[in-house]
């Protein structure tokens, strides 16, 4: 970890030992913003096409390792509705990755009794992407060992004008009160409207904001930046995550 962020981070809990994971504090719920496949290619000289198929790969070892340590939820960020910006060649690449994902997604998912779920404005995605996507989340319903999900063509901003756009097209047929919009209705009106918010947020290669991510649903989650690529991201770097996470104390706004 950058040594100039050690302020962030402070020592663990006098009597903690830094290196074991308490396993009554481990968290619930996981939102991971991977950042740094193309930064990884660039380390090794290669495309930043390669540094996303790297970074599948990461995802991957994630799942399986988040699943081994008991956490229950995990979210990831895959693509934003930003993202469009890139050049042509490569969101055309990293749709052809995400199908190539997709397509073996429901057998490894029964195996590991994941459940995929997915959020995010699916109305700009190809046809082929909707109906993989929709068939994941369908044959998969099922499972209960971890639930994972991919904001997909997601943004902070966009959730929530779409969901303001539900809860005004609701006031304006008479069926909800202005006054009756807590955040309560609100959350469940959100994409996540069935998942816990997140405890702890990831975010990898050294950067420090929230880039648009589940900007209502991190209210109070603790953040842990790294410097490490996501490609390079493993077992080892996400329990360093959680040995944080497990000096952290949540108050929520009280007092204790």
């Amino acid at each position: 970890m950058n040594k100039d962020l050690d302020y962030i981070f402070p020592d663990p809990p006098e009597g903690v030992d830094p290196r074991a994971l308490d396993p009554e504090r481990i968290p619930e719920s996981v939102a991971i913003i991977m950042d740094g496949n193309g930064r990884g290619a660039k380390k090794r000289a290669l495309n930043r096409l390669k540094g996303h198929k790297a970074g599948i790969e990461a995802v991957r070892e994630a799942i399986r390792c988040a699943s081994d340590l008991g956490v229950r939820y995990l979210t990831i960020y895959s693509f934003s509705t930003e993202n469009w910006k890139r050049s042509t060649e490569e969101v055309t690449g990293i749709m052809n990755l995400l199908r190539s994902y997709l397509s073996n997604c429901v057998e490894r998912a029964s195996k590991d009794g994941l459940r995929i779920r997915v959020i995010g404005d699916r109305s700009a995605l190809d046809a082929d992407i909707v109906e993989m996507l929709e068939h994941a989340e369908r044959e998969t319903a099922k499972f209960d060992k971890l639930d994972f999900t991919i904001a997909l063509n997601y943004g902070g901003r966009d959730e929530l004008r779409r969901t303001m756009t539900k809860l005004a097209k609701q006031v304006q047929e008479g069926t909800l009160a202005p006054e009756a919009i807590t955040e309560d209705v609100i959350a469940k009106h959100l994409d996540t409207a069935d998942l816990p918010d997140p405890d702890l947020l990831i975010r990898t290669s050294g950067e420090l904001r929230l880039s648009n991510y589940l900007i209502w649903q991190l209210a109070y989650a603790e953040f842990y930046f790294t410097d490490t690529l996501w490609p390079d991201f493993d077992k080892e770097s996400l329990k360093e995550a959680i040995r944080y996470y497990n000096g952290r104390e949540r108050r929520f706004g009280g007092v204790k």
